[in-house]
């Protein structure tokens, strides 16, 4: 039987906006993700992908119902065990690759693995390593300003993953790229998941990326449809 690594019970999310009335971004969303999966949130703009997104990561707090992760329900967390949450066990790959400028790729992934206190003697092995499991082998000593789209992408993704975390989430990771470039960094994906046992979530509005994926949740207005 697969394990649920994931799920989102009942989730509610609303916002208050300047003229005193509530927007319903989430509207009963009910999610199970199991492990050693890639699940696709997809929608178009403004269907709530980002918010689901934002509380599935530990990121926002729904209005109301719940999440629960690894068997803790993480929305009755304190601030303090949420932060080591996202610190520890998950990772997060956003659309604009968030890469310091002035760092080579294995500097950027030997950084990330500083801040998750991945252990020091093993560090430089292991930069190397997720950067070759990228294909970035021969790019590793290059900054961001001296790579592709594509390629700074894929060192992000090096970074999220490197220290290992049990959930990977990715918010429109393809959305500044090319549909081949795309096609590419969601197939290395699914490579994670299939080699390495990963699991992870991500968001698109890109039709021709859900046949990769091994679930997908489709958002229309805050809720979930079939």
């Amino acid at each position: 039987m697969a394990e649920i690594i994931l799920s989102a019970d009942w989730v509610c999310r609303d916002f208050k906006i300047g003229d005193g009335s509530v927007v319903n971004a989430l509207k009963n969303v009910n999610v199970q993700v199991e492990k050693g999966t890639l699940t696709i949130l997809r929608g178009r703009s403004g269907s709530g992908k980002t918010t689901l997104i934002n509380i599935l990561g530990a990121l926002d707090r729904p209005t109301s119902g719940s999440v629960v992760f690894q068997g803790e329900d993480i929305t009755a967390m304190s601030e303090k065990k949420r932060d080591e949450l996202r610190r520890f066990k998950m990772a997060f790959v956003f659309q604009s690759v968030a890469l310091i400028s002035s760092m080579t790729a294995y500097e950027n992934v030997e950084f990330g693995l500083r801040l998750a206190k991945y252990p020091y003697d093993q560090r430089a092995q292991r930069a190397g390593e997720v950067l070759k499991n990228v294909g970035l082998e021969k790019r590793m000593f290059h900054r961001p300003g001296e790579m592709s789209g594509g390629e700074q992408q894929r060192v992000a993704i090096a970074r999220a993953v490197a220290h290992e975390p049990d959930l990977v989430f990715a918010d429109e990771p393809t959305a500044e790229l090319d549909t081949a470039t795309g096609l590419h960094v969601v197939k290395l994906f699914k490579e994670l998941v299939a080699k390495h046992n990963m699991t992870i979530i991500m968001t698109t509005h890109d039709p021709s990326m859900i046949d990769i994926a091994d679930k997908v949740y489709t958002l229309e207005d805050g809720e979930i449809v079939e």
